[in-house]
């Protein structure tokens, strides 16, 4: 019944997020369909959505299809039908102007569009991990970013493939992983991040669950996996490669040249671009460099998360796929050089299935709620020309605080257990890592002896 209260409640929540972003729609609109009110209260009653901004820019007022006849300037600027994101999100993008004449019709056209993902995803999370789903139905990333850009779609397809592999286990380790990669790469055409789980479930695939005195490397099952995950996304991208190619390489070319700057929220412009204030080539310089750490950091943080899987593994005997993926995850946001405010709800499936401290969740999504209100009334303060200091402050708290629980949940997903171990599986005797369990095959903590 859990499923249902959660899936239910997750309802309530989209409608409370809706409510929440059409106070900046409807109205008298100008030629173009914008809704007069929006560019004047979107800061300062902190409204604003991607979603809604983006009905000009892209074609989606002029309802043309994504990619084929777009492109991009020299300085970055998208032309055309072309947008900054992956082809799937292109294309919800294009069915959400379908129909649309207004930026407030494109705007709850895109929230229906929506959120079945959002309900599904509450009901895989309550499947696998219970009471604990509600963090991501009830809590407050749901209301401040469900319909602030395109990410319900992603993180159901990522949500989708943890539960093929942990819940259905009455079909073979390879079949489920094979399936999951499918999911993994539908939602890396989406927004990119579900590619990354690729990589530590092949090696789920490859080490096995089997007891470690009976295991063999399954080589051709995690050869599988990755010939999935890019046979599906190869067949997803190229009707778009080859009837616009122009277009759709522009959305690659805009996040290429896209910089650290004041909307990002990264560590970078808050903790890095102070140090090239005076120094000789300033801006150039501090972008420049951004240019080559994030990305060198970004990847060291994958392999550091992948090779602290494989010690976990060498002591639980299952190795913690979802875990690394989670480290991953943190990884990438911690050193990507844009970290966009709705990127939260990236990160909740985690927090609702490993086993994390819920005062550390609770901090967290405080730092995340002094970005997610915090940069726009700051954005406010800075345009009514008022001075802006204290709302700089928020959005520092914010930037730092969630950079350094980050840090923590880095380390602690790896080693974390399951929040529901029936649901999710024990990994070896310690129940440390996620991996599948039936009755015939739990593995009982060794006896300890007396003192």
């Amino acid at each position: 019944m859990i499923a249902l209260y959660s899936t239910l409640v997750c309802g309530i929540t989209l409608l409370i997020a809706y409510m929440n972003k059409a106070r900046c729609a409807g109205g008298a609109v100008d030629e173009s369909g914008r809704s007069l009110i929006f560019d004047s209260i979107k800061d300062s009653n902190v409204c604003y959505s991607d979603i809604q901004y983006l009905w000009l820019g892209r074609g989606i007022d002029e309802h043309l299809f994504p990619y084929i006849t777009g492109g991009i300037t020299p300085d970055g600027q998208l032309t055309g039908g072309a947008v900054e994101y992956p082809v799937l999100s292109g294309l919800f993008m294009w069915i959400g102007g379908l129909g649309s004449h207004t930026d407030a019709d494109f705007l709850l056209h895109s929230a229906l569009l929506m959120a079945p993902f959002a309900l599904l995803t509450a009901y895989l999370l309550a499947r696998m991990a219970g009471p604990s789903a509600l963090l991501w139905a009830a809590g407050p990333p749901l209301v401040l970013y469900a319909f602030h850009n395109w990410e319900l779609p992603v993180v159901a397809t990522a949500v989708a493939a943890f539960y093929v592999v942990t819940v259905l286990t009455k079909y073979s380790l390879r079949d489920r992983a094979i399936a999951a990669a499918v999911f993994l790469a539908i939602g890396f055409c989406f927004k990119l991040y579900p590619g990354l789980f690729v990589l530590p479930l092949l090696i789920y695939v490859l080490l096995g669950e089997s007891p470690l005195r009976e295991r063999r490397f399954d080589v051709r099952g995690a050869l599988m996996v990755a010939a999935t995950a890019i046979g599906t996304v190869v067949a997803i991208n190229l009707p778009f490669a080859l009837a616009g190619y122009d277009g759709w390489r522009a959305s690659i070319t805009f996040q290429q040249l896209r910089q650290a700057d004041i909307t990002t929220n990264s560590i970078w412009y808050w903790g890095l671009r102070p140090l090239y204030a005076n120094t000789r080539g300033g801006e150039a310089a501090f972008q420049d460099m951004v240019s080559v750490a994030s990305p060198v950091l970004v990847v060291v943080s994958f392999a550091l998360a992948c090779w602290l899987g494989w010690r976990r593994y060498q002591l639980a005997g299952v190795y913690p796929w979802i875990g690394v993926s989670g480290a991953m995850l943190c990884g990438f946001l911690e050193f990507h050089k844009v970290h966009s405010p709705q990127y939260t709800l990236w990160l909740i499936p985690f927090l609702v299935l490993l086993e994390v401290p819920w005062g550390l969740i609770v901090t967290y999504l405080m730092a995340d709620a002094c970005i997610g209100i915090g940069v726009f009334r700051y954005f406010y303060a800075l345009g009514a020309g008022n001075n802006a200091a204290f709302e700089q402050n928020i959005v520092q708290i914010g930037v730092w605080g969630r950079a350094a629980l980050l840090v923590v949940f880095f380390f602690l997903f790896v080693a974390a257990r399951p929040r529901s171990l029936g649901r999710l599986g024990v990994a070896g005797a310690e129940g440390l890592a996620l991996g599948p369990v039936s009755a015939d095959r739990h593995v009982a903590p060794p006896a300890r002896t007396a003192a």
